[in-house]
């Protein structure tokens, strides 16, 4: 088959999430062995049907068909996978060129902690605050717009269970800081980590993550997103990988 019969495997063929210029750029062998290293750093080994995987068979088209040499330099700019540790989970993000591409929620035993009433543990599972926070570690660098402050302030109602925006909260702080990223340079904008870091510490209540709360912040993150959907890695995200893992009961 002649090159122009075979169209080349692109980044957004493989990941209809990419977009930007790395979009139409194809998947060639040295980026999928980029993956490929760093899953193994990561996981211990490539995942089966996962993120490098689907590189590999991209970037073995291309190169059969002649549209990609092997010892070509890469297409993109980086990939990585990191790891965020959190109580009876742990979070595992990929991206490329800073795009998120790929997220995996591990459950991990959890110590039992006794003794204090705010112990969040004895509830039952992760709270809507520790999910908050894991948004801070997956997606910190991302510049907090409309969607994101709805998100949170809906996470701060479930929490809290107040319906009315605590001055200086989370919600507050948010909307705050979305109002004002409108109007600020690229560089400048406020971002999702400057807020949600310590969550837990910054809400005066906070609950375990139920599929109900899941589905509460995904309606008001997608409502509030122009495109309507939300962020792979955002407040969302985060707090339906929560329930998800309270619900099957993998967090005690």
């Amino acid at each position: 088959m002649s090159r122009e019969q075979q169209p080349a495997m692109k980044y957004s063929d493989v990941f209809p999430v990419i977009s930007g210029e790395l979009a139409d750029k194809p998947v060639g062998p040295q980026d999928a062995a980029m993956m490929q290293a760093a899953e193994s750093s990561v996981f211990g080994q490539t995942q089966k049907g996962g993120t490098a995987a689907a590189m590999q068979a991209a970037a073995t088209v291309n190169e059969r068909a002649g549209l990609v040499n092997h010892e070509e330099l890469t297409t993109c700019d980086g990939v990585s996978v990191t790891a965020t540790e959190l109580p009876g989970t742990r979070v595992v993000t990929e991206t490329i060129d800073g795009q998120v591409v790929g997220r995996h929620v591990e459950a991990t035993p959890v110590l039992q902690q006794t003794g204090g009433v705010g112990d969040v543990h004895q509830q039952g599972g992760i709270t809507i605050g520790e999910a908050l926070e894991a948004t801070a570690r997956t997606a910190g660098n991302k510049p907090v717009e409309q969607s994101d402050a709805a998100a949170i302030q809906a996470a701060e109602v479930r929490a809290t269970g107040s319906k009315v925006t605590i001055p200086g909260g989370l919600a507050a702080q948010a909307q705050s800081a979305a109002t004002l990223n409108t109007s600020t340079r690229e560089e400048d904008k406020v971002k999702l980590n400057e807020v949600l870091t310590d969550a837990t510490v910054k809400l005066p209540a906070d609950k375990v993550a139920t599929r109900e709360d899941a589905e509460g912040v995904f309606s008001a993150e997608k409502r509030n997103n122009p495109n309507s959907m939300a962020h792979p890695a955002g407040v969302a995200a985060s707090v339906a990988a929560a329930a998800n893992l309270n619900e099957r009961g993998l967090v005690s």
